[in-house]
């Protein structure tokens, strides 16, 4: 199987081609073509992106022509929960804000429970880690990121303890 990574920053994309273990660089010929589509949900995250964003999008190609079914994603973490009782959702936006520091941090929730932070390539495996990697201390980002109702992970956290008491 051969992978193929590219990233989307400021507008410029960029290709960079991973070959198969043995080594061997593909040379000559035309390029492939590689049509992709993507819901439209992704589509309305990726036009919210800023300038300072980085997109990141791994895609495999599979040897032949025949369509590989897509792996289920299974939340995982400290979010996994929440997801698995449909009180937060994949691609749902977090953002807080902290008046007397005039900061402010926005994250979207990925299909496997992890946040993935502007600002930061990398996605963040808990609510206080990315919270931490905004504000560079150490918070409780389960209190500090808000949906867009202005719910708090907390709030869900314990509406899901409501549900399983009852």
């Amino acid at each position: 199987m051969r992978h193929l990574l590219f990233s989307l920053n400021a507008g410029k994309l960029r290709f960079k081609k991973r070959v198969p273990k043995s080594g061997i660089r593909l040379r000559g010929g035309p390029m492939p073509t590689l049509s992709i589509h993507f819901e439209p949900e992704i589509i309305a995250h990726l036009a919210k992106a800023s300038a300072n964003d980085t997109i990141h999008l791994s895609l495999s190609l599979g040897e032949g022509d025949e369509p590989v079914a897509p792996t289920p994603v299974v939340p995982r973490g400290p979010l996994a929960e929440l997801m698995k009782a449909g009180l937060l959702k994949a691609g749902a936006v977090l953002t807080f804000h902290q008046p007397r520091v005039d900061r402010r941090g926005r994250a979207v929730v990925t299909g496997d429970g992890e946040l993935i932070v502007d600002g930061h390539p990398a996605p963040f495996p808990s609510p206080s880690n990315a919270a931490a990697a905004v504000t560079g201390n150490p918070i409780n980002g389960w209190t500090l990121w808000h949906l867009e109702d202005g719910q708090t992970l907390d709030d869900l956290r314990k509406a899901l303890k409501r549900k399983i008491h009852r």
